[in-house]
């Protein structure tokens, strides 16, 4: 898992020294309201807490419109507190408004017996810049991965969470 999180990095980071005048980093935090979702047989049950999610960003600049936005997340709900690596493609939809979606890959730090490690899923979400540098956003990420190993059909615990937060453009 190290190494799989240290390629996660380098790609991250080394893709955004792709066209190096159209880059420009940046840091987020903000609050994470996530659930677990559990369903055995047909019966489901879901568990909500909140958290907190810090990390850092780059934008690779594409067209006028489009940037590819990379990001290195630390993400704490209690039991699930995970390294996240969203992948976003953002699109200017106005000045100042920007859509975002893409994959998000986890890496659960806390796992235990029974529980796979490496979570995926799909996020969506929309930006606001309130300056040049200070923008505000908020977004939901379904999960995807069974996080039980060999777990049997009908069987599946999924972790989901939508985040609100604040970044800021070095």
């Amino acid at each position: 898992m190290k190494k799989l999180l240290l390629f996660a990095a380098i790609a991250v980071f080394g893709l955004s020294n792709m066209n190096a005048q159209e880059t420009k980093f940046g840091v987020k935090a903000g609050v994470d309201f996530a659930s677990a979702k559990a369903k055995v047989q047909g019966f489901s049950i879901t568990v909500s807490e909140t958290g907190f999610y810090v990390g850092g960003f780059a934008e690779v600049g594409v067209s006028d419109a489009f940037t590819f936005q990379p990001e290195v997340l630390y993400v704490s709900i209690n039991d699930f507190d995970q390294i996240s690596i969203p992948l976003m493609a953002k699109f200017g939809v106005s000045e100042k408004i920007d859509v975002l979606a893409g994959p998000a890959l986890g890496f659960l730090l806390d796992s235990v017996d029974g529980q796979k490690s490496f979570n995926y899923g799909i996020e969506a979400g929309a930006a606001y810049d309130i300056t040049e540098e200070l923008f505000v956003e908020a977004r939901y990420n379904i999960g995807l991965a069974n996080l039980i190993e060999n777990a049997p059909s009908g069987v599946s615990t999924k972790l989901s969470g939508f985040f609100v937060g604040l970044g800021y453009k070095l």
